[in-house]
């Protein structure tokens, strides 16, 4: 009997290292030579530290900064492990809030959003991206139009020209990728970047 399921002991170890192992060893690796900054995780720099990357949001909550999508990631509340507790971007624990059109906690959270946009922006319908959170809650892009919309609030905060911040967002709009794939898009991180660098030449 075992030299009848010897083949198939054989071929089930011979598959188990080529596809389990051996396989993604080989793809890291030619990733990392043909892709190396995608391959280390798309990391931003600063003054020789990791600030980011260019695929996962962080929150800015200062005027001063353009804002990302809301994010519905949570984290195990360091008091009481049974309940969790917000976490904006929480890579770890990457996914949406799972509540419906018909949840009383979202729409409350949508509406106290929508007020403080049309408190910052009066006259100015918000982009549904500014109050939706995305499905994954690490979305780092907003669209053009609401890096538009918080164009005034940035420009008080900053005592910059509103021209000068729509010069900003126009050069970090993304177009789809081979004009057909994803969304037209601006990195927030990316764009926040600029606008320091522009602001303090």
């Amino acid at each position: 009997m075992l030299r009848e399921i010897r083949p198939a002991i054989i071929l089930l170890l011979l598959l188990a290292l080529i596809t389990g192992l051996a396989y993604p060893l080989a793809m890291t690796a030619i990733a990392g030579v043909i892709f190396p900054k995608q391959a280390q995780g798309s990391l931003i720099e600063k003054d020789g530290k990791v600030i980011g990357s260019t695929l996962i949001g962080q929150e800015f909550k200062d005027d001063k900064y353009f804002h990302g999508r809301p994010s519905a990631t949570s984290a195990p509340d360091p008091a009481d492990s049974s309940k969790t507790v917000s976490a904006p971007y929480n890579a770890a624990n990457s996914g949406g809030s799972n509540l419906g059109p018909t949840s009383k906690a979202l729409n409350d959270r949508v509406k106290e959003d929508l007020e403080k946009l049309k408190a910052e922006n009066p006259g100015a319908s918000a982009p549904v991206d500014l109050v939706t959170a995305s499905g994954s809650g690490l979305d780092p892009d907003i669209s053009p139009e609401a890096a538009l919309f918080q164009v005034a609030r940035v420009a008080k905060a900053r005592s910059m020209s509103e021209y000068r911040l729509r010069q900003l967002v126009t050069e970090h709009t993304q177009g789809r990728m081979a004009g057909l794939l994803g969304e037209v898009r601006v990195n927030v991180l990316a764009l926040n970047l600029a606008l320091d660098a522009a602001t303090s030449r």
